[in-house]
């Protein structure tokens, strides 16, 4: 099975490079400088789970000469749409689309573009990131990515595709209810997100201060709530744990969304808090916590450069 991947950056990077190490026939679909940089000092992935360095093989939108068996897409919500176009001359009529963005709102975007038979679920629970100078930091031990089939037409392929990430080295899911595991990682990302970035701090801060475990546990019941009410319930065990991990004293945790907000980046807010809280709103679930977060980040995002 051909692979092709969606950029070299954090995510996409670290998982292709372990599945390229692995043996795996993977290419990288990255833009001019990038390939250049690939090929004079290879793929490198520093992680406590073993560091990487390997070259890989790349090409550039328009070499594309034919279309791929699967492409894994792991861009931020706001690239989606030039993301879309960089993938369509590699997506044929047999081609699976696996996409590793965060919510739910880029699945329609997706079913549209290619048709959603073509569409897998998937979902990762990794913390990553590209240095200045191209090296993937791995920074947990956490490297889950969970798929599964949408439809019952998409399951002997997409257990095919599972097969060969599975040989990546990294921990690889199938889930026959992937839709649920999605809304469960949206869960836990739109609360760690809404907080950590609305009080500018970690999850060990936080819970430091006076309510601060109460309040994380109301903007969690405010974002289970959503989940309830648009029939993909989280799993008593998954709630149970997003619990345990987001009011842990001891945790550094912080969502990526607070990295980029605090040096000044574009943010994913309105993928994952402004979309979760349309929802919400359209079901009638009353998420004060939620919304005020999301106020927050648009305050922020009005100041960006490209806003003003």
């Amino acid at each position: 099975m051909r692979l092709l991947i969606l950029g070299a950056g954090a995510t996409g990077g670290y998982y292709g490079g372990r599945l390229v190490k692995a043996g795996a026939d993977v290419t990288f679909l990255v833009r001019p400088a990038r390939a250049e940089a690939l090929r004079r000092d290879g793929l490198r992935i520093e992680s406590g789970k073993g560091d990487v360095a390997t070259p890989v093989a790349t090409v550039t939108r328009d070499a594309i000469s034919a279309p791929y068996d699967a492409v894994l897409l792991s861009c931020k919500a706001y690239d989606l749409e030039a993301a879309i176009g960089a993938i369509t001359p590699a997506v044929g009529s047999n081609t699976l689309i696996l996409p590793l963005l965060n919510g739910m709102k880029h699945i329609d975007a997706l079913d549209t573009a290619f048709g959603a038979e073509r569409v897998l679920g998937g979902t990762c629970h990794i913390s990553v990131t590209l240095t200045p100078d191209g090296v993937i930091r791995h920074f947990s031990p956490f490297d889950a990515l969970t798929l599964g089939p949408r439809f019952p037409a998409q399951t002997g392929r997409c257990k095919e595709l599972h097969g060969i990430l599975a040989s990546g080295g990294f921990e690889a899911r199938y889930s026959d209810a992937i839709i649920r595991s999605m809304w469960e990682k949206w869960v836990l990302l739109a609360t760690l997100a809404g907080m950590t970035c609305l009080m500018r701090g970690n999850i060990g801060e936080i819970v430091a201060t006076k309510g601060g475990a109460q309040q994380i546990n109301d903007f969690l019941d405010e974002c289970c709530a959503t989940a309830n009410a648009a029939g993909a319930a989280p799993r008593d065990e998954a709630v149970t744990m997003t619990r345990g991990v987001l009011t842990d004293p001891s945790s550094t945790m912080s969502a990526s969304m607070r990295r980029d907000l605090e040096r000044g980046a574009r943010i994913e807010a309105d993928h994952i808090l402004g979309d979760l809280l349309s929802r919400a709103a359209a079901s009638g679930v009353p998420t004060p916590l939620l919304a005020t977060a999301y106020r927050h980040t648009q305050i922020y995002q009005n100041r960006l450069p490209e806003n003003t």
